[in-house]
């Protein structure tokens, strides 16, 4: 059992090092790298937040495990719909050797060590145009093929001889396109029957034309002419069917170019492919200027040179039907373009190929009824299209086992008839090694006829063939039954989940939980399983990112089912604390308007770790992305943070509670960070009231929290490029004073929190009050002059004038602890000089707490254009000034780096003085000046003793400004009254 604390506190220490306001991950990793994991009791299996025990909310009970089909159960009870709450957090912390530090680029760890970019595809390639050559000569055979009798007949399922030669060639045409269009209807189509050399060309070249910088297939049928030779070239037909001519594969690569996909179903394919393989070297050696290694004849296979050739052969795919000197199977019981059927009608070819030798074909079962198998190969809830279902599952699951991660993304993510085409391509090796053919593909495929799942694929036949005489027989009381292939295979990859790990191999039923996400009977245990496979760790997010998780999960958040809301959830903060990128796709369709209806949801029944994760997600959505914000706040996503917030009295917070709290504040922080429009909006609803209430919070994580909301109200002016209104705008909004009032009125309310017992609270803190002093830099020189005069010490005016000192807070003020943080970009001031009633405001008394006992300065101050300042204003800013500088005697060190970044922002720096050794024991530190690049702007000495440095950390931040005299000497006297 773990705490948040203990996570935070670890945090600290540089376990999964972060920080709240700069890198939005420090409590993120916190949640997101812990992993779930069976104990001996489902009692057992519960978190220890702030010391109260959630079991009843996050365990499954015991009667619940048996339904959710643990070691031989079958599942019943979760397909059923029962209202099953799964484990939402670990007992049990997790550290990743890089996932605990955040990227000072604002990119997490995995976007920097490129582990999201192998998951999502760089480019997607389409198929928009495909040309079908069809070389028949229906009635006349090769000269160089010899035929047995009887021999396989059917083309595309048509069998030629059964009418005339032409109106059967134009049989074959329609129904090879009618095959194709079932696996991408919306490609451009063109037969060409019986062609010569001059159709074919025209159609390339047309086709090329078209699709741009698409793929384009090309399907070769050669069964009518002579075999390739090893010159690499095909045959066609002359203008009077008279002559075969040759068609060189060199030009057929310079008509086609690149992508394309070339299907080549005719005898000797090898060699057609050898010789592709040698041109496309050929050229590639050519134009880079590389001797070239002519290979004669070409269609012989060239000697490997695999980093040359993998660069000749890109975006370039090849299926072939055969190898050199092959010749097709002529089995009477299968169709002559056995390869073709392969990749365009799998379940025919394989249930026909099946019933041949399964026991079936002796009770009754024959090839007329596989024919005659009733449903849609689109309706998973038929026989025809549960098989399709399965066979898809399964042939993903192989390839994904088998095949190396890049070329399974490449083959089956990126483009969906490609997807389809190997994935009958695995069909095909194993049907055709089995007739003495091997089917070749380019890039190469390890061999997979012999792979386990297979054997899961002829079961699943058996079984549903085994119901098919009933189906047929007529009778109505004879339904169907659907197969138990997935329940069993959800049973398998639960018990991975029991004894898998890291270092063992990944579950190969993956790609089926995946495929199960369809079904609504399944559907629930599926994503009850990949919660807990996800919350194993980052890898294991990884490898279901890379087989294909996120579109099935994008398209759930349109669901309304209730019993999904919480696992969904759970999911996506897995998926986004590993890559942020995601929250572009919910930004994109509103699918993040999910998460804030969950928010929304008055169901006590909701636990708030569930809503705090839906809590993290919206901040994601929000982090720097200001589409996202101002698709959020106009989702009045502001209102619903600040209604769950209001729900209970806020003095006690604690334990799941409280992380609800926290993520409530995180959010609201970044939905207006970095917003003229949304930040005066907040003004306007008075969330500065309501956040400050969260100051009395017993958790440290909530003040911090609600701090780091309060200082994102103070807006820095990043870049032009990143403002959220017009550049004509900017002024109005700089020297609005309403802005000048709340943004002093933010700053007098995160004094009060200078001296929280807390570090991490107290770096929230002066990270906003830097934030205050970049943006109100003019008025924080005027309270360096001011406390100037009163310690009458070691400074010395500086001898510029207010509006040229106004321009010192160049150098930007950022959250992070780091050196290179993202917050060390340059920003200009959100106000500079003001006018007098601007900087007096409608009422000048404003007193924050802690500050009636300062005495007034000597002399007024005088604003930016020689006006005066109104008294507590100028208070105001010297307790800024003098918090800030009292921060770099800190014990903690995160808060002394803090405090140094904070006045390095504003070109302040805190020295050490030189001493006579006599007066060690009183030793002073100054601010130093700091000089830029021009050697023009500097900052006056600034002087404090030690002695008063550390009686000003017992004092309140509004009794600082007091103490701030140098010397150590009394200070000065109260003014007379009236």
């Amino acid at each position: 059992q773990i705490s948040i604390g203990d996570v935070v506190r670890r945090a600290e220490r540089g376990e999964g090092r972060g920080r709240m306001q700069g890198e939005l991950y420090s409590r993120p990793r916190a949640m997101a790298s812990m992993s779930w994991k069976p104990s001996s009791s489902p009692a057992e299996r519960q978190l220890n937040l702030g010391g109260a025990s959630l079991a009843s909310e996050l365990s499954i009970s015991s009667q619940q495990e048996d339904l959710a089909g643990g070691p031989g159960k079958t599942g019943v009870g979760l397909e059923s719909g029962s209202n099953l709450r799964p484990p939402l957090y670990s007992t049990e912390y997790h550290h990743d050797s890089v996932a605990g530090r955040a990227s000072s680029s604002g990119e997490s760890w995995a976007e920097k060590g490129g582990l999201v970019s192998k998951w999502r595809p760089k480019e997607r390639l389409k198929t928009t145009a495909v040309a079908l050559v069809v070389c028949l000569n229906i009635g006349v055979d090769p000269p160089d093929i010899v035929k047995v009798s009887p021999c396989a007949r059917l083309e595309c399922w048509v069998d030629p001889l059964s009418m005339q030669p032409q109106k059967a060639l134009e049989a074959i045409g329609k129904s090879l396109q009618a095959q194709y269009e079932r696996w991408q209807p919306r490609a451009k189509y063109r037969v060409s029957l019986d062609p010569t050399l001059e159709d074919v060309k025209k159609l390339c070249v047309s086709y090329r034309r078209a699709a741009k910088s698409e793929r384009v297939l090309f399907h070769y049928n050669g069964h009518g002419v002579p075999k390739p030779t090893l010159n690499g070239e095909m045959w066609v037909f002359n203008k009077s069917y008279t002559q075969y001519i040759p068609l060189s594969v060199y030009d057929l690569q310079t008509w086609l170019s690149k992508p394309s996909i070339y299907v080549l179903d005719c005898p000797n394919a090898g060699t057609l492919m050898n010789a592709f393989e040698n041109f496309a070297l050929q050229r590639y050696q050519e134009s880079a200027g590389l001797p070239v290694m002519v290979q004669h004849p070409p269609g012989r296979k060239a000697p490997p040179r695999s980093a040359e050739l993998r660069t000749a052969m890109q975006d370039v795919i090849l299926l072939g039907a055969c190898g050199m000197n092959e010749t097709l199977p002529q089995n009477v019981s299968l169709p002559a373009d056995l390869f073709t059927s392969c990749l365009t009608t799998p379940i025919k070819i394989a249930l026909r190929w099946f019933c041949g030798r399964s026991l079936l074909r002796n009770e009754g079962l024959n090839l007329d009824m596989i024919d005659r198998i009733p449903g849609k190969q689109t309706d998973r809830k038929t026989l025809l299209g549960e098989l399709n279902w399965i066979f898809t599952a399964i042939t993903d699951t192989i390839a994904w086992n088998v095949l190396p991660r890049p070329l399974f993304q490449k083959l089956f993510r990126q483009d969906l008839l490609v997807a389809s085409l190997f994935r009958n391509f695995l069909l095909a090796e194993r049907i055709m090694r089995a007739f003495g053919c091997m089917p070749l593909s380019c890039p190469a495929l390890p061999p997979t006829h012999q792979h386990p799942m297979w054997h899961a694929w002829d079961l699943a036949a058996e079984t549903c063939l085994a119901q098919l005489p009933g189906l047929l027989s007529g009778d109505p009381s004879i339904d169907y039954r659907p197969s138990s292939f997935f329940t069993e295979q959800l049973t398998a990859f639960e018990v991975w989940l029991e004894h898998g790990s890291r270092q063992k191999p990944p579950p190969e039923q993956l790609p089926i939980v995946l495929q199960v996400l369809l079904s609504q009977n399944h559907r629930l245990r599926a994503l009850v399983l990949l919660g807990r496979f996800l919350d194993m760790g980052t890898w294991a997010v990884d490898l279901a990112l890379s087989v294909g998780i996120f579109p099935y999960v994008l398209k759930l958040l349109q669901t309304t089912a209730n019993e999904l809301r919480q696992i969904l959830v759970f999911i996506w903060t897995k998926i986004l604390a590993l890559d942020q990128s995601c929250k572009m796709d919910l930004t994109k369709d509103s699918s993040f308007m999910y998460f804030i209806r969950f928010l929304e949801m008055p169901d006590s029944a909701i636990p708030p770790e569930s809503k705090a994760g839906a809590a993290f997600i919206l901040s994601v959505v929000c982090h720097n992305h200001p589409k996202g914000q101002r698709a959020c706040a106009q989702a009045k996503l502001v209102d619903v943070c600040l209604g769950s917030l209001q729900d209970g009295p806020t003095n006690v917070i604690s334990g799941s509670t409280a992380l609800l709290a926290q993520w409530l504040c995180l959010c609201l922080g970044k939905i207006w960070e970095d917003s003229f429009e949304l930040t005066m909006q907040a003004f306007e609803l008075g969330v500065t009231e309501k956040l400050s209430k969260l100051f009395n919070s017993a958790s440290p994580n909530v003040r911090a929290a609600a701090i780091f909301a309060l200082g994102s109200l103070i807006v820095l002016i990043k870049s032009d490029k990143q403002q959220d209104i017009s550049q004509e705008e900017v002024s109005e909004h700089i020297r609005s004073p309403d802005r000048m009032v709340a943004e002093r009125q933010a700053a007098g309310l995160l004094l009060q929190c200078a001296n929280d017992g807390s570090p991490m609270v107290r770096r929230e803190v002066i990270h906003a009050l830097g934030r205050f002093a970049v943006a109100h830099a003019s008025f924080i020189d005027i309270a360096h002059q001011a406390t100037e005069s009163l310690s009458g010490g070691y400074g010395r005016r500086h001898n510029r004038s207010p509006s040229a000192m106004s321009d010192l807070g160049h150098a930007s003020f950022g959250s992070s602890g780091d050196a290179n943080s993202a917050g060390m970009r340059e920003h200009r001031h959100s106000a500079p000089d003001v006018k007098l009633d601007q900087a007096r405001g409608s009422d000048a008394s404003f007193t924050p707490n802690g500050s009636n006992g300062v005495p007034p300065v000597a002399q007024e101050p005088r604003g930016p254009g020689g006006e005066e300042l109104s008294l507590t204003y100028s208070q105001l800013y010297q307790n800024t000034l003098a918090t800030i500088v009292t921060a770099n005697f800190d014990p903690s060190p995160r808060v002394t780096e803090a405090a140094k970044r904070v006045l390095q922002s504003c070109h302040f720096q805190v020295v050490p003085l030189k001493r006579p050794a006599v007066q060690k024991s009183t030793s002073s530190f100054s601010f130093s000046p700091k000089r830029n690049k021009d050697r023009s702007k500097l900052h006056s000495r600034f002087s404090m003793s030690s002695d008063r440095l550390s009686s000003m950390g017992q004092q309140s931040p509004g009794d600082q400004a007091s103490s701030a005299g140098g010397g150590g000497g009394p200070s000065p006297p109260p003014p007379k009254k009236g």
